[in-house]
């Protein structure tokens, strides 16, 4: 009998296996170690290999692939209604292997080694600049204890740098001691940030498909390397729509009896992508009535009638659906003017 489907459940040091054969017949359960899988695999002959869509799993889809087996990662959420009763190691292989053979499975492109390496250029600076914003808040807090404030934004945070130097600034010793620390690790997170930018832009001048996507408006270089790297093939998306739901843009369903009921946005998929476009949509209703255009008109008409953040989420999922279109049609955003 010969292994035709195989499902992994992949693990740090342990993994589970679960095969069967054409007929469906269970020929083999398994734990291996890390170090023993490829040598257990090669010996196998080629065959369908599903894995769930987790840490790890694209460096191990390309291990597999290499070896000559078909590999198709999965979003785990889809993988976990294949579950029966108990959860372990041997209950998820057999799921994943029961779920990568389901016609209407989807299922997550495996990433290149290049495209992983700039989504950790995108992932090392949003860590960062979430530690360099907790310390210029700890340095504004401790600050306004001794009646030493500065106007809201980032830019305005040089001032607080140049009292802690003034010898007028009443502050104790010990405590400018301390706030001078923490100025220090502002200024080289922002030196390390500053690399990091530098890196993402080069990539993004290299590639054409982010440049199309910079044409967007409300999209800048960060957003634009994100989607493309996140998204290697729109085409495997049906529709502008598509896109959006899996990026969690649309509304969440709660539908029974004919009776519909939406409710806010699913926020499923891609968090990190979401929230460089809601950003976008937000700095684009900012400057809205500065430039009159077809797409700005719309946001225009829908502030109107709606709250500002509701609106911003609506063009954040406009901008996921326009991506969409300029990665498959392989077209720069044409702007339309307000008079079209």
């Amino acid at each position: 009998m010969q292994i035709t489907t195989i499902g992994l459940d992949i693990a740090k040091n342990v993994f589970q296996l679960h095969g069967i054969d054409a007929e469906g017949r269970v020929i083999l359960r398994r734990k291996v170690r890390r170090d023993q899988l490829l040598a257990l695999l090669s010996g196998f002959d080629p065959c369908l290999i599903g894995i769930e869509a987790c840490a790890t799993a694209h460096h191990w889809a390309r291990q597999l692939e290499a070896l000559g087996h078909e590999v198709r990662l999965m979003p785990p959420v889809y993988v976990k209604a294949y579950v029966k009763r108990n959860k372990n190691d041997a209950a998820d292989a057999e799921a994943i292997c029961e779920a990568v053979t389901r016609p209407t499975m989807r299922y997550v492109p495996i990433k290149s080694v290049d495209v992983q390496s700039v989504l950790m250029l995108h992932r090392a600076r949003h860590l960062l600049v979430r530690q360099r914003t907790a310390q210029v808040s700890a340095l504004r807090a401790h600050l306004a204890e001794f009646g030493i404030i500065a106007p809201k934004g980032r830019g305005h945070v040089r001032e607080l740098a140049e009292a802690l130097d003034n010898d007028d600034t009443p502050l104790p010793g010990l405590a400018r001691q301390t706030l001078r620390l923490l100025v220090g690790m502002i200024d080289a997170l922002s030196e390390q940030i500053g690399k990091i930018e530098a890196e993402m832009m080069a990539w993004h001048r290299a590639t054409a498909a982010s440049r199309r996507l910079e044409t967007i408006p409300g999209i800048g270089f960060i957003t634009a390397s994100a989607l493309a790297a996140t998204v290697s093939d729109a085409s495997v998306f049906r529709s502008g729509r598509q896109f959006a739901a899996w990026l969690g843009l649309v509304p969440k369903q709660n539908s029974s009896g004919g009776k519909e009921r939406m409710g806010g946005i699913s926020k499923m998929g891609d968090r990190y992508v979401r929230q460089l476009l809601v950003i976008g949509a937000t700095a684009v209703i900012r400057f809205s009535r500065n430039k009159p255009t077809a797409l700005t008109s719309w946001v225009n008409r829908l502030l109107d009638k709606k709250p500002a953040r509701l609106v911003s989420v609506a063009l954040a999922n406009k901008m996921a659906r326009i991506a969409w279109a300029v990665m498959v049609r392989e077209e720069n955003y044409r702007l339309v003017p307000v008079s079209a």
